[in-house]
């Protein structure tokens, strides 16, 4: 008896989604993609905001279900996409995060190093190529933008991209906040293509307004949080100390493939090899890594020897964070030497072991990039405008990158700062 694999996915973001037989269900159900149940989107972010234990999972649906929408709407207006072109295009979207590791940016800044997620999303789509012998082939060209047909790849990589319109909705719902909810359904009903180009026709000016200052809002309200930022600085200290341990020649366990990559028997040429079976076996072992592993090994690291690992470790645990100071400005050599200093005088940590408990760094926020391609309005007579210059609101200041400075430093020390 033929199985019937049409199934409905019940989002809380977007209702019903429906998925039917064929090339797109069948990459759900891939290991590959099934590891995104593991891994949540926004990493650490519910140690601020208790709601945000979402998954790269249902954002990546989310997006593919977008993208289906939108594709829809085109067709509407006259825009020929066929039925493999809107198979590709969606295969596309949703596997652009595949690459995607537990606690992702922390992860790239310490043990898993020199390769970039987006890459290594590429990467996995090239090993799931050959397994669907061929079929991804137009999505992959989709993907890096080889497709004739630019205005698909606008779909899933843009300023105002599927991807942004679903995360955007999604953290927003997830964590509370009312920052992020933004007319995605507005928006998509008034795209368009001209000279190839994806268009928002002018009836949806405000709607993408709206989508630049929730952009804005959203990165200082949640992904910017200074306590998410303590969070993530302060796991990326932990995962450091235990690989310097390791390159050391200390003994230090790991769960399931984190060790791996702790130990450093896998690194980015791996991933790049012109050697299959090698390039293979590292897809593997990254594809085994999700949140569980790295959570795991830190709650075992809770009673390790090394004092700064062990007490990193129930910082994360227990949420014992660092406190944090945000300036305008960076933060001196001097200042920051003082910090250590201190640290030192207060619990007794070598120089080399203050390395871990204080870090300094800078977040950046810019909304909209004058220097990436636009996002144009089509006004009723023809003409095409850039958002900046065809809104009546100034958005130069969403334009702008805006810097601050930070320091992160255990609460021990705070008295005196």
């Amino acid at each position: 008896m033929k199985q019937n694999k049409h199934k409905i996915v019940n989002d809380p973001v977007w209702g019903f989604i429906d998925l039917d037989a064929g090339l797109l269900f069948d990459l759900i159900e891939h290991p590959y993609f099934q590891r995104l149940r593991r891994i949540r989107q926004l990493g650490l972010t519910s140690l601020v905001y208790s709601g945000a234990n979402h998954t790269r999972f249902e954002h990546s649906i989310g997006s593919m279900y977008l993208v289906r929408s939108a594709i829809q709407v085109l067709r509407g207006k006259g825009i020929e996409i066929t039925g493999e072109e809107a198979e590709g295009v969606s295969a596309a979207i949703l596997l652009h995060d595949l690459g995607h590791g537990p606690y992702s940016h922390a992860l790239e800044e310490s043990i898993v190093t020199g390769i970039s997620h987006e890459e290594l999303s590429l990467l996995f789509m090239q090993d799931l190529n050959e397994e669907f012998n061929g079929r991804l082939d137009l999505a992959i060209r989709i993907f890096l933008d080889q497709y004739p047909k630019h205005f698909l790849h606008l779909l899933v990589s843009s300023q105002l991209d599927m991807d942004r319109l679903d995360f955007l909705k999604r953290d927003s719902f997830y964590c509370g906040v009312s920052e992020g909810v933004v007319s995605s359904d507005r928006i998509i009903k008034m795209l368009d293509v001209r000279n190839d180009q994806l268009v928002v026709e002018a009836k949806g000016i405000y709607s993408v307004e709206k989508f630049l200052i929730a952009r804005r809002m959203m990165y200082w309200q949640v992904y910017l949080h200074k306590t998410v930022v303590s969070a993530e600085r302060t796991l990326v200290s932990l995962l450091r100390r235990a690989s310097d341990l390791v390159i050391a020649g200390h003994e230090v366990k790991s769960s399931g493939a984190f060790a791996f990559f702790l130990e450093g028997k896998i690194t980015a040429a791996d991933f790049r090899s012109p050697d299959k079976p090698t390039r293979k076996m590292a897809l593997a072992r990254f594809s085994g890594l999700d949140d569980s592993d790295i959570l795991s090994t830190i709650k075992g690291w809770i009673g390790y020897p090394d004092r700064v690992l062990s007490d990193l470790s129930e910082r994360i645990v227990n949420r014992k964070l660092m406190k944090i100071k945000i300036s305008q400005h960076p933060f001196s050599d001097s200042q920051v030497r003082e910090l250590k200093e201190k640290l030192q005088a207060k619990i007794g940590t070598t120089e080399n072991e203050s390395e871990y408990f204080i870090s300094i760094g800078e977040m950046t926020n810019n909304a909209y990039q004058p220097d990436e391609e636009a996002i144009l309005i089509l006004f009723k007579n023809g003409k095409l405008k850039d958002i900046r210059d065809a809104s009546d609101i100034n958005l130069e200041g969403l334009s702008k990158t805006v810097r601050k400075h930070f320091v992160c430093y255990p609460g021990k020390i705070s008295q005196d700062n």
